[in-house]
């Protein structure tokens, strides 16, 4: 559906985009997560044909975005991070005036309006002004005029910037819809978390490159790294500080235990294993004669594997 090789763009001496390459099949929903300034808002505009590369290719569905972007245009859907001033518009008008850009008749464009207004929850607004909705609603509007001439790709440039709890949760389902429409959605964010639970695969952006992208499950196992696993047990006929070497030494035997500390009657051991070898993990103490009370990972820290992984590139790139 979506495949950017070696795209580039340059301000001067300052690269934008530095040789990033990119697959999206159909049907994913594939999220963009980076800090301000990592060439998301960049990578998508040029998507869109709103912005020239400098070098590099992109093509949507067959089509070269960087050749013939007014073709691409009608291939894809674009949701920016903020919303147009339209006074004296109705929430209709503004689905009818974007149906219009594209050709529509307007029975054809009300017709698909309704549809598109109640997949977004805003059925009962369609004779309301449009500069009177929330933010909220706002952004679920611009997500119903992008789909307004059915496109191939929907882009959103954090379309979840500046909402509150309810509204993010609202746009989350939305989103969720689509996917399960077979939509090809391409979403930017700069909280890993947020994307996580919408996305099928994830590409981490730092400094214009694309640093590490995949499967969400494959981002979240790259956590487990980081995610220390609690321990609090007993050995039988051992006094206090007895049992505690004995632990301590059987957990530094395990191949795949990177760290061991211990407080409160607490250990926490630093694993790099799956969820089933960690298992292995817990039937090894068991078969030393440990008696185990409570064994658990902590949480997922995906902001903690996000600033792992970004300060790693960060330094990889000061001190090649």
């Amino acid at each position: 559906m979506l495949e950017i090789s070696n795209l580039t763009k340059r301000y001067g001496k300052f690269v934008a985009l530095d040789g990033l390459n990119l697959h999206i099949d159909k049907g994913e929903i594939f999220g963009f997560v980076g800090p301000n300034g990592a060439g998301k808002t960049t990578t998508m505009r040029i998507i869109c044909g709103l912005l020239k590369a400098s070098g590099g290719s992109v093509l949507v569905d067959g089509v070269d975005a960087l050749k013939r972007p007014d073709d691409i245009k009608r291939k894809v859907g674009y949701v920016p991070d903020f919303f147009g001033v339209y006074d004296n518009l109705k929430v209709m008008e503004y689905m009818e005036f974007y149906g219009s850009m594209y050709g529509m008749e307007k029975e054809d464009v009300d017709e698909i309006a309704v549809g598109l207004l109640e997949l977004v929850n805003l059925a009962d607004k369609q004779d309301t002004f449009v500069d009177t909705l929330s933010r909220g609603m706002k952004q679920r509007l611009c997500v119903a005029r992008a789909l307004i001439h059915n496109p191939e790709l929907l882009i959103l440039d954090e379309p979840n910037s500046g909402l509150d709890p309810r509204a993010r949760f609202e746009m989350k389902e939305v989103l969720k819809n689509l996917g399960t429409m077979g939509k090809t959605i391409l979403i930017s964010s700069h909280i890993l978390p947020e994307l996580s639970e919408m996305c099928t695969s994830i590409g981490i952006m730092e400094r214009g490159k694309l640093i590490v992208s995949g499967r969400v499950e494959e981002i979240m196992q790259k956590s487990m790294g980081i995610q220390p696993i609690h321990l609090r047990a007993m050995v039988p006929g051992m006094e206090a500080d007895e049992a505690k070497a004995h632990v301590l030494t059987v957990l530094k035997e395990q191949p795949l235990v990177s760290g061991v500390s211990y407080a409160g009657e607490e250990y926490q051991i630093h694993y790099g294993g799956t969820e089933q070898q960690a298992a292995y993990l817990l039937k090894a103490l068991v078969e030393r004669n440990i008696m185990v009370s409570d064994f658990h990972r902590e949480k997922e820290n995906l902001e903690a594997l996000f600033l792992e992984i970004t300060n790693a590139a960060h330094a990889a790139q000061v001190h090649p």
